[in-house]
This record gives structure tokens, C-alpha cells and sequence, in this order.
């Protein structure tokens, strides 16, 4: 088969900020493509999200030396999905695999997703082994792993991590779905198709630090419950529900004791208390509501999902 009839093997990699780790990234991706894929074309593209370090040079640097690089970068910060978006919608692999930059997601592990790919699925997801975070990281991602899992549709399928690979023909309807408030992996697993996941060995970060903070976390997770799911809005008809009946129970209690023993209805501090905590439960439900009409504003202005600022070896 020559060259060109040869299929396109494609990796993209979200970059923020990574300046230290993008020569060594780059070096081990590169081996593992010639060692492991090499009866592929090849295409790496990198998704430069609004980096403010030496990020974009570096990338930049391999751009010129190497053909089968190509470097998206964003006229800001548009987020770690988003990024992964875009390299998404500029693929041209029949395979297409995506990883972070930061070598926690190690090249060399890329041949085991491919491998079960093989074995007649559609997106294979590595599921880390060994795991090289602390106590408190791991526990807070298996937290939001649980809470997304209870609260979203059960029938889409949700791993935490973002190295996979997907074939063409998922990469193609994912492109369809342009939400802003977009939780990627849920995407990938609403679209369907056969998945599975495969054990990879995590690796410990290169160089820096973390760019998900716990409120970045926190906002993910909710972004992933609203975007896939109702089930707030069903909790808040539970919940009206319960102190309705709360409420009549206590009127009940309330109205007997005076009959019966002639206990007159006392207690401004329990009062006040009930007026607050039904006050805070009404805020809440407002602002449960207000999430949802809100997204519902933002999406209905269809803004690009981001602006492209450079696209280097853009065809």
C-alpha cells in the first residue's frame, strides 16, 4: 500500500500552559507512533488553550521541524474539553486518539487502547492503574466520578478520563453536538456505539502542576449532571414534596396539642428558624432554576464553541 492509500493514525493533545513537558511529550509520542503504528500515517495535533507560558513557541518550533504536527491555538482560554473539541473537529484519522500533554497519559500505553480497539469496539478508554495522585486527589475523583454516575442518565456511559481512542465514525457524530457547557466524556458516551475500557499504567506528571483545582472539578461535575440529566429538577418536586407534608404534619401536632392539653402556639426562635431554612430551600430551587434557563439563553445565542487565533499546517 503506498503512502498516501495508507490510513491516517491522529493524536490530540490539549496544551495549557506545559512549556517544560512538550519536548520530552513530544520525543516519546513520536517514538511510540514509528515503533508501535508505523504502517499509518500519522498526524499530532496540539490544542494550544490560550497558554500564557512559552507553550505556543515551543509548539510552534516542532511545527516547522516536523510535517505531521499541527498546532491549533485559541485567542484565549476556552477550557480543557473545548480544546479536546477542536483537535476533534480538524481530525482526519481513521483512528483517532486523545491525551493530555503532561505525560500523566504515557504514549507508550497508546497500543493497548489500539489493541482493544481491534478486538470490535468503537472507543476504548484507559483506565489507570497505579495510580500516581495523592490521597486526596484520588478520593476527590473517585467523589465526582460517583456523584456524575448517580445523577446522569444511566444508560451513558461515563469514565473520568480523557484518554481514549475513537474510531472515524465516532469522531463524526461528535462533531454534531455543539453545546457550550460541554462535558466531553459524557458527549462520547451519549453518542453511543460499542465501548469498553483497558488497563494503562499511569504516569507521574513531567513537570508543573495540575491545572484542576477542586472548583474547577466541581464546576465539571456540574456542568456534566445538568448537561445529562434533569434529575435536579426532579430532586426539587421530591424535595417540595417532603416538607409539604413535614409542614402538615407539624400543623397537625400544632392544632392537637391545643385541643387536647390547651398548649398555646409559643416559640418566635423556632419560627424564625422554619421562615429561614424554607427561605434558603426556595433560593436554592431558584438557583437550580435559574442554571438550567441560563444555559438555556447561552445556547440559544450560538456562539462558536472558540475562536482559532493561529492554525499552523492547516490544509
Amino acid at each position: 500500500m503506498s503512502n498516501t492509500q495508507r490510513r491516517i493514525f491522529s493524536v490530540i493533545i490539549p496544551v495549557y500552559n506545559e512549556e517544560e513537558t512538550i519536548p520530552e511529550f513530544y520525543s516519546r509520542l513520536k517514538k511510540t507512533l514509528e515503533k508501535d503504528f508505523s504502517h499509518f500515517n500519522h498526524e499530532i495535533i496540539y490544542v494550544d488553550d490560550g497558554s500564557f507560558d512559552g507553550s505556543y513557541k515551543q509548539l510552534e518550533a516542532l511545527s516547522s521541524k516536523d510535517p505531521i504536527v499541527k498546532v491549533i491555538s485559541f485567542s484565549r482560554n476556552f477550557g480543557h474539553h473545548i480544546a479536546v473539541t477542536a483537535g476533534l473537529d480538524h481530525a482526519t484519522g481513521d483512528y483517532v486518539v486523545m491525551m493530555d500533554g503532561d505525560l500523566q497519559d504515557q504514549p507508550e500505553e497508546i497500543i493497548k487502547l489500539y489493541t482493544k480497539l481491534q478486538e470490535g469496539y468503537d472507543v476504548v478508554a484507559g483506565e489507570r492503574i497505579n495510580k500516581k495522585f495523592s490521597f486526596f486527589k484520588r478520593t476527590s475523583s473517585r467523589l465526582f466520578v460517583w456523584i456524575i454516575r448517580s445523577l446522569t442518565d444511566k444508560r451513558i456511559i461515563i469514565n473520568n478520563t480523557i484518554f481514549r481512542i475513537v474510531t472515524k465514525q465516532v469522531v463524526i457524530e461528535i462533531r454534531k453536538l455543539r453545546e457550550m457547557h460541554r462535558y466531553l466524556v459524557g458527549v462520547i458516551g451519549w453518542v453511543g456505539f460499542k465501548h469498553t475500557t483497558t488497563p494503562v499504567e499511569h504516569g507521574k506528571r513531567y513537570a508543573g502542576t495540575s491545572k484542576y483545582t477542586i472548583s474547577k472539578q466541581l464546576k465539571l461535575a456540574f456542568d456534566a449532571i445538568v448537561s445529562f440529566s434533569d434529575r435536579f429538577l426532579r430532586l426539587i418536586s421530591c424535595l417540595g414534596f417532603v416538607l409539604v407534608v413535614m409542614s402538615a404534619f407539624l400543623i397537625c401536632i400544632t392544632i392537637y396539642r391545643k385541643i387536647t392539653y390547651g398548649i398555646p402556639v409559643l416559640g418566635w426562635a423556632s419560627l424564625l428558624t422554619s421562615i429561614l431554612f424554607v427561605g434558603g430551600i426556595q433560593i436554592i430551587i431558584l438557583g437550580v432554576l435559574g442554571e438550567y434557563i441560563g444555559r438555556t439563553y447561552m445556547e440559544s445565542k450560538h456562539r462558536p464553541l472558540y475562536i482559532i487565533r493561529t492554525f499552523l499546517r492547516e490544509k
